[in-house]
């Protein structure tokens, strides 16, 4: 096989970028779209330039069972995505799948087993860790060159309530906040029933691939919903998690999308360790900033690190996310048509999964203190079973009634 044949499943605002970008990265050929909202289907068949050759679906079961589909794109913003994805592997199908992968401790695990007994290959298309800058904070950890990392902080902050938060499910077609009252069959949009501590993610791949470590516990804490800033957000303003890893790092995780911010700043991270710091900017008017403890530093210095990274090949250039779209692709690819092994495996999407998941837990428990299992096999718990405790509910908002339909 010397090209995928993919169905891309969700054509939001995502999905449309997806069916873009895999007709621009070598290796792939689109066969089949899946969207339960029908004018969705036609804008994206719209981007096609093969379009006649595309199989059309309206339920996601017999998306999965199209023959001529050997991978799947999952691009949906639904509760029950990593549900899908298991589907998915189960059906015979590699999974490509957008950020976040799932919304329970089951979920994770069915994920996991079914990747082990399948062989199939499952990637979560989680681009951030690919940004340049990563790479180069990693080296001064590889290096030692910031000592012993004791505390790091990831947040992902923003206000997308003048976008993406209502829909009028019929048309696909999203309005903001200020257009509602000339829009009344506009309702509460998916992104509103998702918890947003599970973008904790994110942030989360990041920092536990520049320390090589996982996350063993978590705690959380939200303020109340609906938002204060804007009472039409279903969703809490703030969610925030205080983590512990295997190599005694403790680390902050922040969330929100609902108060107003300044564009272009959602992301932040710092880790602080026995040697030196390093920290994001603050804004589009500074810079990166590291301290060296030992190098007569008196003060932080900036450095030009960027998303994009200095070794991106051309076809990389563009692609979304600072240019980290393309290789969210790009691995996995060549993982299904080289065997060639994924560096963010099913593990270590786990690893930055289920303390995301776990959060939502300790949230609605008060705070309690939960502990994140390692999902790698080992005497009690062979590959392709499952374990005889699954480490957590997780996700309970799957109580809340929200749109969409497979």
């Amino acid at each position: 096989m010397d090209e995928i044949r993919i169905g891309v499943a969700g054509l939001g605002h995502r999905g449309l970028h997806w069916v873009r970008l895999l007709q621009k990265v070598p290796g792939y050929r689109i066969t089949a779209i899946y969207d339960w909202i029908e004018p969705l289907q036609e804008r994206a068949l719209g981007e096609i330039s093969y379009r006649d050759d595309v199989k059309v679906f309206g339920n996601y079961y017999d998306f999965l069972a199209y023959e001529e589909m050997d991978a799947v794109g999952l691009v949906v913003r639904q509760l029950e995505q990593g549900t899908m994805a298991a589907e998915a592997l189960e059906a015979g199908k590699h999974v490509n799948s957008e950020v976040p992968g799932a919304y329970t401790m089951a979920e994770c695990w069915r994920i996991v087993t079914d990747v082990e007994r399948t062989g199939l290959v499952y990637s979560l298309a989680e681009q951030t860790r690919f940004w340049g800058f990563v790479d180069g904070w990693k080296r001064l950890v590889d290096d030692g060159m910031l000592g012993k990392i004791t505390y790091a902080e990831g947040q992902y902050l923003g206000y997308y309530g003048t976008s993406q938060w209502f829909q009028d499910f019929k048309t696909g077609k999203q309005y903001p906040v200020e257009e509602l009252p000339d829009h009344p069959e506009a309702e509460p949009a998916v992104p509103q029933f998702l918890p947003y501590i599970i973008s904790a993610s994110y942030d989360l791949s990041i920092l536990l691939k520049v320390l090589d470590d996982r996350v063993t516990e978590v705690t959380a804490m939200s303020t109340k919903p609906p938002s204060y800033t804007t009472p039409q957000m279903l969703n809490a303003d703030i969610q925030v998690a205080l983590m512990k890893t295997e190599r005694d790092t403790l680390i902050r995780m922040l969330n929100g999308f609902n108060q107003p911010r300044p564009h272009g700043d959602h992301h932040w991270w710092q880790m602080i360790g026995t040697k030196g710091s390093v920290e994001w900017r603050r804004s589009g008017k500074e810079k990166p900033k590291v301290w060296f403890a030992d190098t007569q530093m008196n003060d932080w210095t900036e450095v030009d690190w960027r998303y994009q990274r200095t070794d991106a090949p051309p076809e990389a250039r563009g692609s979304g996310h600072g240019d980290a779209d393309y290789y969210v692709h790009m691995y996995f690819r060549d993982a299904i048509l080289k065997g060639e092994p994924l560096a963010f495996d099913v593990y270590r999407v786990m690893d930055s999964m289920a303390p995301a998941v776990l959060a939502l837990d300790s949230i609605e428990e008060g705070s309690r203190l939960v502990q994140v299992p390692d999902f790698r096999p080992d005497a009690d718990r062979p590959p392709g079973q499952m374990p005889a405790d699954l480490g957590g509910i997780g996700g309970r908002v799957h109580q809340t009634k929200m749109p969409g339909r497979r």
